[in-house]
């Protein structure tokens, strides 16, 4: 699909003129693999989306309902048709407007774009499910056991959120993971309310070095 987009965006920038035909070889080859490829997402996506509202749910203790809509021209018609009928524009523009290339995934709040309608601790709530998500689907499908760090992830989350997330992966399906925090007490709080077996490691000025965990953390 790539190559034959490149092909097409040439042709469209090119000064002199081209032959319809010479544009259908290319839109033909785009629209035979973008099906494909169209597919595949849709799988995808039909089958992530239930992993990923579950993570979201547990996380936020069933407060907010989010999704995910995949939006492509590959939908609702033919992509030959859909490239055929946008050629004209494309060759004002110089490039293909319209295209599997141009597919979206629309992150949602309820009904509303959460970028714009959640707050910092929703959007990073909804961050940290996707890829809490992106794990087990990697794990279910056998391609590999990914090592999963969370970078930060008491910044803009309240206490109850964050206890969520560690209890999550704290659990067997997530093995060994990375947790970094540039406060202590915010990590022997957590790991010690959840009663996980944990080590700490502070790292400072280049050097790691293990410290002991603290068990009276309250």
């Amino acid at each position: 699909y790539n190559k034959a987009l490149a092909q097409r965006n040439a042709l469209l920038k090119s000064e002199f003129s081209v032959e319809e035909e010479l544009f259908l070889v290319w839109e033909e080859m785009m629209a035979q693999a973008g099906a494909i490829v169209f597919q595949k997402r849709e799988a995808f996506i039909r089958e992530f989306i239930p992993i990923f509202q579950s993570f979201y749910s547990f996380i936020s203790q069933d407060k907010e309902v989010v999704g995910l809509s995949y939006e492509s021209h590959a939908r609702d018609a033919s992509l030959l048709e859909v490239l055929k009928q946008s050629r004209e524009r494309d060759k004002i523009m110089g490039f293909s407007l319209r295209g599997i290339h141009k597919d979206e995934l629309n992150m949602l709040l309820g009904e509303f774009p959460i970028k714009k309608e959640g707050s910092q601790g929703q959007n990073k709530t909804y961050l940290v499910a996707l890829k809490l998500a992106q794990f087990d689907f990697l794990k279910r499908t056998g391609w590999t056991v990914p090592l999963l760090l969370l970078d930060d992830i008491f910044d803009k989350l309240d206490a109850s959120r964050v206890e969520q997330i560690v209890k999550l992966v704290a659990g067997d399906n997530f093995g060994q993971i990375f947790i970094t925090d540039t406060n202590r007490g915010h990590l022997d709080r957590i790991l010690h309310k959840v009663g996980s077996d944990y080590k700490i490691f502070r790292v400072e000025e280049g050097t790691i070095q293990e410290t002991e965990a603290d068990n009276e953390a309250q």
